[in-house]
Order: C-alpha cells, then structure tokens, then sequence
C-alpha cells in the first residue's frame, strides 16, 4: 500500500510520500525528510492514536520517510498518513496494494480532525493519478472533487478498515454546480431598487457585466458605498471551471463554508484601510493567500481608497494586468490566481467638499493634489469606469435589479461564448473582438489625445455596451457614452 500526504504551500503546494520501516533496536520513532517541529510532534500523537484505536504500536525502532527529503513539512498535516503507514508496516494485508492520499490532523483518542487545504490536497492528487482519499468526516463534501474517490471517516479505526478492507468503503454522492444557464446566486432584498443615483447604477451595471474595474468618486453621503457593498446582487454565479479555482483558494486560507457544493458566489473581498501589503497580496512562511487572490473571480472592494497606504494601491497594478500575482519565501515561489474585479471609492478632496456648490471646501489646492497623487496616473488608468456618484437621479431611465439582471445575463452569455471576459480583452483580440459601425469608427480615430490603455479602455467598455444591448457591431453612442465613463476625472 503506498500513502501520500500533501504539504501545503502557496496555490500549487507538493504531494509526499509517506514510508516506514521497522528494525529491532530501542524503540523509538525517528522521522527524516526536513521536518519542522510541529510535524516531529506527531511522534507521540501517533502513538497515543493508535493504542487508542486498539491497535498494537510496534516495539520496534520505527522510521519514518517523508519524501522528497529537500522539501521543507509543517503542520500536523501528516498524521494520519503517518499511523496507517506504521499498521500498515506492522500488519500487512496482502491485496491491500491501492495507493492513498491521507490528509487529517489525529487526536490522541484516534478521532480525526480536519485541516487546511482539502481540496488543494485531493485536486493535486488527481492531477498525479491518485484517485482514493481518505479524510475527517468533517470535511464538507464541496472539499471532494470530482475524479476522487474520498472516504469521510471519524476515527482512525474507521480508515484503517477503508484502507485494507475496501469493500466496506461507502462512496459519498456529491452534489456538483452544473452548467445550467446564467443565475444569480443572491436573493433580491431590495437594496439595489432603492439607489436613487441612476448614473452610478447604470455604471455599476456595466462594470458587472464586463467584470470592469470602477472607481465612484463624490462627496460624503451621496450613497457610494452604499450601491457598491450590494454590487455582488448584479453578478452571475460562477461557471464550473471558475468555481474549482475559488474553492481551491478558499480552502487552503482555511475560509470554505461546511456547504456540499463548491463555491458558486462571486467571492466579496472589503479589506480595511489600515490593511498591509501581505494581507493584501498574500505572503507569510506557507505563502498564504491575500484578499486579492481571495478575490479571485469575484470583487476586491476598497472603500475610501485614499485611505489604503501608497505602496498597498500601487501593489495593485501587476495583478491587474496579469491576473496572478507570484511570491516567494525561503527560496520557493507559488503563484495564485488573481483575476478580481476592483471597485473603489473616493472623496473628492480631504474634506470631501471638492466641486460642490452648497459647501465649502477648506483644503488647499497642495493637499487636493497630495491626496489623488496616492492613486498615481498608471493605476487610474487601469480603471476603465470612473463614475461621479451624486446621489441623485440624473434624469435617465432607471432599471430595477430584475432588469438589470436581463441585461447582464445576456452579456455574460455572449461574452462566455466568445472565451473571455471583456475586461481581460487583450490589445490581440481588440480587433476581432471589437467590431465597430463606421460612424463609430469615425467617433474613435478622433481620440488621439488618450494613451494607447485610456483607447483600450474605451473601446472594452464600448464593447460592453454593445453587449447590453444585444448589438454585434459597436455603435457611435456606445463609443461616446464609453469615452465619458473611462475618461472622467476630478478637475485640480
């Protein structure tokens, strides 16, 4: 029988193999193969689990190999893995020759315990061909994968007898996320119906529908915050595909909910202003992921920008291009996915009285301009909505959130269809995806004057539109209406 176990590290982490051998000698238990000390601990967890259990713990010297030996182990991970390696060792059953992953932390009385990163553990066990599992009964079911045989036991007991007497072994039946059209995970609870600022709402609905980044820019109260936190109600569920990748991040940060399916949420990142550069990129001794990788698929929502120290918000430009971010540590990378959505809000000014005609702004120009310099030109112009958020109706037609979803649903569709999201269209794809009518053309080639990202912005936008509308070509009106939502900016 051979047993693997699983070091978490980073999005990707490494399988280890798990060996024992038994030689006379003084007993004791010895383990080699760069193990820290949480995992040397496990020593005498084994042992007290398995007397326990009512097995026998050898009375021999015991080793055991946990391979590769270059590769750093921590964490109490290793456990279970360990003690059925050891019976295996003592007891060997003959056509017990399947190979295991183990993933579960023991208690001394034999009972297993959960731990971080299941579905990290059993995903890289498929990909290696190893299709058995054997973890805690604790483990939610959306923490299996498809492809995997886990059994979900209490007690090592339990999982001695799966391992060595398969047949006993009950398959669990595991609900999946299908392809089932476009649906919107959230109930309605009327929130989004009762934004009064139908500027913000027709931005917030476009920056749904093509996954754009968006900044609202307005005074205090105007309601900015408020439309943002309910932006989640406007976007899809997410695809199968989408789904496993979330899961799997969700996992190994120890945040999956004990639900039987995988993630179907858009994951809603609202980091604080006083968060630092590791909590938002990702980092530490294991490379645990930040909020921007637990944003992944979802929204990274930062309210009050201006707020988030300089070095956090220019962080922010790499992944945005990129959509991943790589770290290292102690001489290893890993690198996360990190396709999030931004949305941000911001004062006009300190005061937050900039431009309005019914208050007084006390700030000077120096500080106005000291406090959008926090934002930087490159990092504005990666945001392809700038929006004023007033408050109020500016007069134009306003959607509920029923028709709202209509219209979001049926870009989504086309844009699924396509392979990507507008958002991530590339300067590659710009011309066979961007398709225009001449008079847009003509409204486009006036636009010298934007850098060659502020056109891309317009043209990615303008798509978007389009796509609302159920329109192949790009008309001139979804170029202009384009031009004022990525263009805005705050007048020093």
């Amino acid at each position: 029988m051979n047993i693997y176990s699983f070091s978490p590290f980073g999005y990707e982490g490494a399988l280890v193999k798990v060996e024992a051998d038994l030689r006379k000698g003084i007993p004791a238990v010895d383990i080699v193969g760069l193990a820290d000390g949480s995992v040397k601990e496990a020593r005498e967890r084994v042992k007290a689990a398995i007397k326990n259990s009512g097995f026998d713990f050898p009375e021999e010297r015991v080793l055991i190999s946990l391979s590769p030996a270059d590769l750093k182990k921590e964490g109490a991970v290793f456990d279970l893995a360990i003690a059925l390696e050891i019976l295996d060792k003592q007891n060997p059953v003959a056509h017990a020759t399947d190979t295991w992953l183990c993933y579960a932390e023991l208690e001394l009385s034999g009972k297993l315990r959960p731990v971080r990163g299941t579905y990290a553990a059993l995903e890289s066990a498929k990909a290696a061909g190893i299709t058995k599992a054997i973890v805690s009964a604790d483990v939610p079911s959306s923490e299996i994968p498809d492809g995997v045989t886990a059994y979900k036991v209490d007690t090592l007991k339990a999982a001695y007898h799966i391992a060595t007497l398969i047949d006993n072994g009950k398959v669990p039946d595991l609900p999946r996320i299908r392809n089932n059209g476009i649906t919107f995970p959230l109930e309605d609870d009327g929130s989004i119906d009762k934004i009064q600022d139908t500027a913000l709402l027709r931005a917030m609905m476009i920056a749904a529908a093509g996954r754009h980044h968006l900044l609202a820019i307005g005074k205090p109260g105007c309601g900015k915050t408020l439309a943002l936190q309910h932006f989640q109600a406007l976007l899809p569920a997410l695809t199968v595909e989408e789904s496993q990748s979330v899961t799997r991040i969700h996992s190994l940060a120890g945040l999956l909910p004990a639900k039987d399916e995988l993630v179907k949420v858009p994951p809603f990142r609202w980091p604080h202003q006083t968060a630092s550069m590791e909590g938002i990129c990702g980092g530490g001794v294991n490379c645990r992921p930040g909020e921007i990788s637990l944003a992944h698929n979802g929204v990274l929502f930062l309210d009050e920008a201006a707020e988030f120290r300089s070095s956090v918000l220019q962080m922010l430009r790499v992944p945005m291009e990129s959509g991943n971010i790589t770290l290292c540590w102690d001489g290893r990378s890993t690198t996360y996915p990190a396709k999030f959505q931004l949305l941000m809000t911001a004062n006009p000014c300190p005061c937050g009285n900039y431009g309005e005609d019914e208050k007084i702004c006390l700030c000077s120009g120096k500080s106005v301009e000291q406090y959008w310099n926090k934002f930087s030109a490159p990092l504005l112009d990666r945001i392809a909505i700038r929006v004023h958020a007033t408050g109020k109706d500016d007069g134009t037609e306003k959607l509920t959130l029923e028709q709202m979803r209509k219209k979001i649903a049926r870009a989504t569709e086309i844009q699924r269809k396509r392979g990507m999201y507008n958002q991530h269209i590339t300067p590659t794809y710009i011309g066979s995806f961007c398709t225009m009518a001449d008079d847009a053309k003509n409204a486009f080639e006036k636009l010298t004057e934007l850098s060659p990202r502020g056109q891309r912005n317009v043209l990615v936008v303008a798509r978007t539109i389009s796509d609302l509308d159920g329109i192949e070509l790009i008309q001139k009106e979804h170029i202009e209406e384009a031009v004022k939502l990525a263009t805005w900016e705050i007048s020093l």
